[in-house]
């Protein structure tokens, strides 16, 4: 029996090169793997052989005969494309390295600890002679894949595997702990490396703008996330959910998260890593409905098949999908699929007592009302109007209140300005060339920061590729400059101003610290909140015992 991709796929594309007979391929338009939102097996051409099971980081790949119920609808999605003519080679297409003209040692500074930074690092320490440090603000590396994670998708996480082989490279190092911009400057971390690469994200969110917006009870469905996966940031935050409906403006992936877990059974992610006070305050939720609102039509949703078809596989949530666009006409067999998917959801029997997520589509908020605090937010019917192949929704006169205690919006991120570099505001990104800032020597960007929030995990893979392709070839022209400072006086200028920060060890000891202590509950994790606590636990850690290995 063939193997089957069983879920959104990292696009890390690990497994397409572990694949001996490549059968792995995305949609045959889409020929940036790094960029689809999921691969496919070909049923034909697969031998059954296993590799890619292995070389999957998220554990998305199972034989056929062992998929769950829930997993069988992936069979078909597998199969879509085996026949189908490609204009590309069904094998991802593998990038040489630049390789570094001299050994000489090379000092390259990362700020920012998620996906991007890590890929970025890994790039860079395939050169010898490199040497990496990252730097980021908390306490905690890893990005979004530790706080954007929802704590029901403990397969997606598994990448932290990756991660840690990344990290225990020779030659890299964290600084954790150290926010560039107020404990740093650039110029002074620029003065203790040869380069620095800047790896932040889009930490902000965009906004509705519309009126109401800064109501009490409407927030940001990232600080929702945020805050069920113990961000320090939003650890103390509260989220009202004595509301028995909750309006979600967006359809992505991430407002499918948000309205997943409000419509779980809190015991059932008793078993899962998410926070402590999250969890406690899902017990008493009496929220029973969440509404997510999509300005455009069903076939125009920006949640992947991938996360629809595990949302509609759970039978103890119930799921209304409101509209008549269900049977629009397309050419994209993927949106095929989301609109049967959805027309099945529609056409099966309630399930009365249970939580229920109902998708509205071609509906916009037009204000949220309240005295003082959310208490509806009105919205009106859109007409979808379709000029050379692309899709609008038209504002009509149809308007109603949807009455509600909570109003996300999950419309998208923003990137946020970096002190001392150009901003771009409206790309909100950095400018840049290929990976390098615009107008500042020795400085580059990599992940959404330099190409705006799009793609998953491993697209940041191809993305830190081509920035530190330039970096290489930049270091091999003697473009980058020999540092004035060494690595021990950086350590030292930091230590005077931050105190206690958290290198691999510490990050060790407090990975082993909750792991042990989730062990103990029968969870993943147990994860920490206080930044306080994570800094006594670092501060436990043993000294190396052995040298780090190499990936290179």
């Amino acid at each position: 029996m063939p193997h089957v991709v069983t879920q959104a796929c990292c696009g890390d594309a690990s497994c397409v090169f572990a694949c001996p007979v490549n059968a792995i391929h995305p949609t045959p338009d889409e020929p940036d793997f790094g960029l689809a939102e999921m691969l496919y097996i070909d049923p034909v051409s697969c031998v059954d052989c296993g590799a890619c099971v292995t070389a999957c980081p998220v554990g998305a790949i199972a034989p056929q005969g062992k998929l769950t119920d829930a997993q069988l609808p992936f069979v078909d999605i597998n199969a879509m494309f085996h026949d189908v003519p490609r204009d590309h080679p069904a094998q991802a297409p593998v990038p040489a390295v630049v390789p570094r003209a001299t050994t000489d040692e090379l000092r390259v500074a990362i700020v920012g600890a998620g996906p991007a930074a890590l890929y970025a690092a890994d790039e860079l320490l395939k050169r010898p002679g490199t040497r990496v440090t990252v730097l980021d603000r908390l306490p905690t590396p890893h990005g979004l894949v530790r706080a954007g994670v929802a704590p029901d998708h403990q397969s997606t996480r598994s990448i932290e595997g990756l991660f840690r082989q990344i990290e225990e490279q020779d030659g890299f190092s964290y600084l954790l702990g150290v926010e560039v911009g107020t404990h740093l400057s650039h110029e002074e971390l620029a003065a203790h490396h040869h380069a620095v690469v800047y790896a932040t994200g889009a930490s902000r969110d965009r906004r509705l703008g519309i009126p109401g917006e800064d109501l009490a009870g409407s927030d940001t469905a990232t600080a929702f996330v945020a805050w069920y996966n113990a961000h320090p940031d939003h650890a103390a935050r509260t989220f009202d959910l004595s509301t028995e409906r909750v309006v979600v403006v967006g359809n992505g992936n991430v407002a499918l998260d948000v309205a997943r877990i409000l419509a779980t059974d809190p015991e059932r992610l008793a078993t899962t890593d998410i926070s402590d006070h999250a969890l406690e305050v899902l017990r008493g939720s009496a929220v029973r409905e969440i509404v997510l609102l999509g300005r455009r039509g069903a076939a125009q949703a920006a949640f992947t098949l991938p996360e629809l078809v595990g949302l509609l596989a759970r039978d103890d949530i119930e799921i209304v999908v409101e509209g008549d666009d269900l049977r629009a006409v397309t050419g994209d067999p993927i949106v095929q699929q989301k609109l049967a998917a959805l027309r099945a959801a529609q056409s099966r029997p309630a399930r009365p007592g249970a939580r229920r997520i109902v998708f509205r589509f071609a509906t916009s908020p037009l204000e949220l009302e309240g005295d003082g605090r959310v208490e509806a937010v009105r919205v009106c019917r859109n007409d979808l109007v379709e000029t050379t192949g692309v899709v609008t929704s038209v504002q009509t006169s149809d308007v109603e209140a949807i009455s509600t205690g909570l109003v996300l919006r999950s419309i998208g991120y923003r990137g946020a300005p970096l002190a001392g570099l150009p901003f771009d505001d409206a790309r909100a990104v950095v400018p840049h060339e290929l990976g390098r800032v615009a107008g500042m020597p020795r400085t580059y960007a990599v992940g959404w920061i330099k190409r705006g929030p799009s793609g998953f995990i491993g697209t940041n893979k191809t993305c830190a590729q081509e920035t530190v392709d330039r970096l290489i070839g930049d270091a091999n022209t003697g473009a980058l400059d020999v540092p004035v400072g060494s690595a021990a006086d950086l350590r030292r200028l930091v230590r005077s101003r931050v105190g206690s920060t958290i290198g691999v060890r510490g990050w060790r000891e407090i990975d082993r610290h909750e792991r042990a202590a989730g062990v103990r509950e029968g969870r993943p994790r147990r994860r920490m909140d206080d930044v306080g606590e994570m800094l006594e636990v670092a501060a436990h850690a043993a000294p190396a015992t052995r040298r780090r290995r190499s990936r290179g």
